[in-house]
């Protein structure tokens, strides 16, 4: 990898921001590994290259505390170095997932004299019928011995990684923790967390939550009624917000992000790379991006999904209580997709999906997030055990990365592209997915499934507004006509239609491979990004091109006459 004196960090572009490695802007092309893979740099040996084969640039893996800090005050980084290597010598990049207090809303991943010590490391109580009191399988964050080891294990960590890495930039984010939140209760009940509950809202959440009203998201606002109907609200916790789950979950996220902002601060103290926490999300007032039921996800009530995680309906507290955190991240299996990508763009904070589904039906919707929400990067969830052959990211990240310089530099103006899917068709025939419809230049474009005699295919991909008539398009198994928006129009019509190639990745240049128009255009009508096998449907004449390198740029143009005319 190339040497460089900047270590990884954000840059403001816009109204969002870039991640930035070796000096220059990159887009992340990420997948996860399962969860134990990379605490073995001898099972990671034959991975690296599947992953190199599947296009991948990054790949986010488990440092566990356990494994690091084995017994108190011991570290051990032999494994990790391996690791880093590893990644290294394939010239990947790495996403470090730091398994520490909390993973899926458990602490199954401490060291066991954390979980032996229950008198130092005090577990929560889970309220369950009958006012019994249940022992979680988690940490209790109404005690400081917790957040103080594991914020030292986390420092030593980043100050390892910066000791060995910094030169290199293979390691690029920290994740800190893994979908933090209480499951199986709305809030801890244990004596600690009931007397602070008990004790006056902080007076620093009532001003920010007063002051910063109309700025708070509407998930949050729409769990605020008993706290906006107050002149001046004041007291306890319920007094305040009113008796509701909604208030358990208020008040474990002010006090969980302010335990991971502490774990954060103690690393970023030693190496102030990018760092995020990824949201195990709930359901709010959407549909599932499935056929899915929505306990599969954990449902829709705190404590079913982590309560106090960083869920639309508590982003702000993180936003505001844990600033040593640079943005919050989802975690999209079941939710809508692109309202879930629209949300964790709250207050212009970058976008970045640190998991989510590793099939066809996810891979087409990694568009919307790069095309549509300038997103940093995306990582399908257990790559390691798929074929890069079989794997359909594999396509999808090959076209990606070869025109990720352009997709960066579309990113830098807003709302010059939008990314976009088509799913397959129903089984009644029915099409679930909407043309696109932008205004861009003048012109009205849509965006939609490619004609074909017989069966339309599903397609992904990206229109990049290139300024005035010009657009690109990338990807396949869609189509583009454009309108022109003047009232004295009276003919849009295609002037050029190129199929490009990339000359140089680095740059992002094209250069014209061949032109195309008559069948490829509908005679005009159409610019056509068909799939790599049209079905023709029995139809006798081969009209429809199959795709080819899936990148072609577009102009048009408008005849105005006057009504005189």
């Amino acid at each position: 990898m190339a040497f460089s004196t900047e270590i990884p960090h954000l840059r403001k572009v816009a109204d969002t921001q870039q991640l930035v490695v070796n000096g220059r802007p990159f887009l992340s092309l990420a997948a996860e590994l399962q969860n134990s893979s990379m605490t073995s740099a001898e099972f990671m040996e034959p991975i690296w290259q599947k992953l190199v084969d599947t296009n991948i640039n990054t790949v986010l893996g488990c440092v566990t505390w356990e494994n690091i800090e084995p017994v108190e005050d011991q570290f051990d980084f032999t494994e990790l170095e391996k690791v880093i290597l590893g990644a290294r010598k394939h010239e990947l990049h790495l996403v470090l997932l730091w398994f520490g207090s909390f993973k899926n809303g458990i602490s199954t991943y401490v060291p066991p004299w954390v979980k032996t010590n229950t008198r130092r490391f005090p577990r929560a109580k889970l309220r369950k019928a009958g006012g019994v009191l249940k022992t979680g399988d988690v940490l209790s964050i109404f005690h400081e011995e917790a957040c103080k080891a594991d914020a030292k294990a986390f420092s030593r960590l980043l100050q390892h990684v910066k000791n060995i890495d910094s030169e290199y930039s293979t390691v690029i984010m920290v994740q800190v923790e893994n979908e933090t939140g209480l499951l199986g209760d709305s809030r801890d009940g244990s004596a600690a967390a009931e007397q602070r509950f008990n004790e006056p809202v902080p007076s620093d959440l009532l001003c920010f939550l007063a002051q910063d009203w109309i700025n708070l998201h509407t998930d949050l606002q729409a769990n605020l009624k008993h706290f906006k109907a107050q002149s001046s609200p004041r007291g306890t916790w319920t007094q305040v917000f009113g008796e509701s789950p909604h208030t358990d979950e208020l008040f474990m996220a002010y006090h969980y992000a302010q335990y991971l902002n502490k774990v954060a601060a103690a690393g970023k103290n030693e190496y102030p790379i990018p760092l995020y926490t990824n949201v195990w999300q709930n359901y709010v007032g959407q549909d599932g991006d499935n056929e899915f039921p929505v306990v599969v996800g954990g449902g829709g009530h705190p404590g079913d999904y982590p309560s106090g995680g960083g869920t639309s309906t508590v982003l702000d507290v993180w936003l505001r209580f844990a600033p040593s955190l640079d943005f919050i991240a989802p975690d999209i299996y079941l939710n809508e997709y692109a309202s879930s990508c629209r949300k964790y763009r709250h207050r212009n904070q970058p976008l970045f999906i640190p998991e989510q589904r590793r099939d066809e039906y996810g891979a087409r919707r990694i568009w919307v997030a790069y095309g549509s929400f300038q997103a940093i990067g995306v990582s399908p969830f257990g790559i390691d055990t798929l074929d890069p052959a079989t794997n359909p990211f594999t396509k999808h990240y090959g076209l990606l990365k070869s025109v990720s310089q352009l997709v960066l530099e579309a990113q830098t103006r807003p709302g010059s592209s939008v990314g976009f899917c088509f799913d397959e068709l129903a089984a009644d025939g029915t099409d679930p997915s909407k043309p696109i419809i932008q205004h861009w230049g003048g012109y009205e474009i849509t965006i939609e499934r490619c004609f074909v005699f017989g069966k339309p295919e599903p397609g992904a991909g990206m229109v990049i507004h290139l300024g005035g008539p010009k657009f690109l398009l990338i990807g396949w198994g869609f189509q583009v006509r454009a309108c022109s928006l003047s009232r004295t129009s009276r003919f849009t019509g295609f002037l050029r239609f190129e199929e490009k190639k990339v000359a140089d990745r680095a740059t992002g240049e094209l250069r014209k491979l061949r032109t195309l128009n008559g069948d490829e255009s509908r005679s005009g009508i159409f610019a056509m990004m068909p799939n790599e096998d049209p079905d023709y449907g029995g139809f006798p004449i081969c009209v429809t091109i199959p795709a080819h390198t899936m990148i072609a740029e577009l102009e048009v143009y408008s005849i105005e006459e006057s009504d005189d005319v």
